[in-house]
């Protein structure tokens, strides 16, 4: 068959449309572009906003108007937490955010299956092949899945469920594999990489992971994905600054620069904790880039709180 894949969302949707293309291409389907004639199309959905649920419900009309006659598969964590919503748009598989290869089994049928679990009843960190976007130099290692901070915004922890950690023997595997494959950086990734290990016994650090990983592809850039500010500790700083092939850019997920609104978010910590991360990567990795992402005009956000939280960005310096 020939199947076109659109992916909507963050680094993880993007591992893992990689992950099920690669899948299809080991069983001798044709990976198409997604405006191309195919057989089949698979529409891999993000839900972190209601934006992003009005991208996905745009996306799959129009590619059902335009191929009236393919197979329309869609996934992701849209459907696994809306999938009624999902009714009358012409749909024939719907999965989760998770059991890939199922899904996929059932989008060669066309059995018109839906293929979805309970999120917040997963256990187990589902492996799948590593590998990247072909002609790129960059690949994704995906090592952790799920979250439990349940901030007060966040729809995640319902659509992936628990923290599930890759094992570090499969994560350094699969570093070696991508490496073999021609791919010149790698970025780790998850939906919280902060909390790898939690889940795996004597609850390993993060920088146990890198080092391994770090160590098994020394020729390789290792790139972090967006990290929990609480993770940056002197410890952590002294572990990471040992690494030669990491690349010195940090992102640390803010949302805002204010504590009275950080405290209605459920965030984990206030201002001064994240000043002190910030202040701790300057100081182990001089010249190194600090990048974050913020939520402006949080629900009863006021013009007070805006402008505290404007002062703390300048505060510290961003790269972007």
């Amino acid at each position: 068959m020939k199947i076109g894949f659109y992916t909507l969302g963050c680094k993880v949707n993007q591992y893992e449309t990689q992950a099920m293309a690669q899948i299809l291409a080991m069983r001798g389907h044709t990976i198409c572009e997604f405006y191309e004639k195919c057989d089949a199309y698979i529409i891999n959905t993000c839900s972190v906003t209601a934006v992003a649920d009005k991208k996905n419900r745009a996306v799959i009309r129009r590619c059902r108007r335009d191929n009236p006659d393919a197979v329309l598969a869609v996934c992701g964590c849209y459907p696994q937490h809306a999938a009624d919503a999902l009714e009358g748009l012409g749909i024939d598989v719907i999965g989760g955010s998770g059991n890939r290869e199922a899904f996929l089994e059932q989008v060669l049928e066309n059995t018109g299956a839906r293929v979805l679990d309970e999120a917040l009843k997963r256990r187990n960190f589902e492996i799948l092949p590593p590998g990247g976007l072909e002609g790129r130099t960059r690949a994704m290692l995906k090592v952790q899945d799920g979250c439990v901070n349940f901030c007060s915004y966040c729809i995640i922890p319902y659509t992936r469920g628990p923290v599930r950690s890759a094992p570090l023997e499969l994560a350094v595997e699969q570093a070696k594999e991508l490496e073999k494959q021609g791919y010149k950086e790698l970025v780790v990734t998850g939906i919280e990489i902060a909390s790898w290990g939690v889940d795996l016994p004597g609850k390993p650090p993060l920088s146990e992971l890198l080092e391994a990983v770090c160590a098994a592809v020394p020729d390789m850039r290792v790139r972090l994905g967006s990290l929990e500010p609480r993770i940056v500790t002197e410890d952590f700083c002294v572990a990471l600054q040992k690494l030669p092939n990491l690349c010195p850019q940090f992102h640390l997920s803010m949302q805002s620069g204010c504590d009275t609104v950080l405290k209605r978010m459920r965030r984990k910590y206030d201002t001064a904790r994240y000043m002190e991360s910030v202040t701790l990567l300057n100081r182990y990795f001089p010249g190194c880039a600090v990048t974050t992402d913020m939520i402006v005009a949080f629900p009863g956000e006021t013009e007070e709180e805006f402008a505290a939280s404007l002062a703390f960005i300048r505060r510290c310096g961003f790269a972007d």
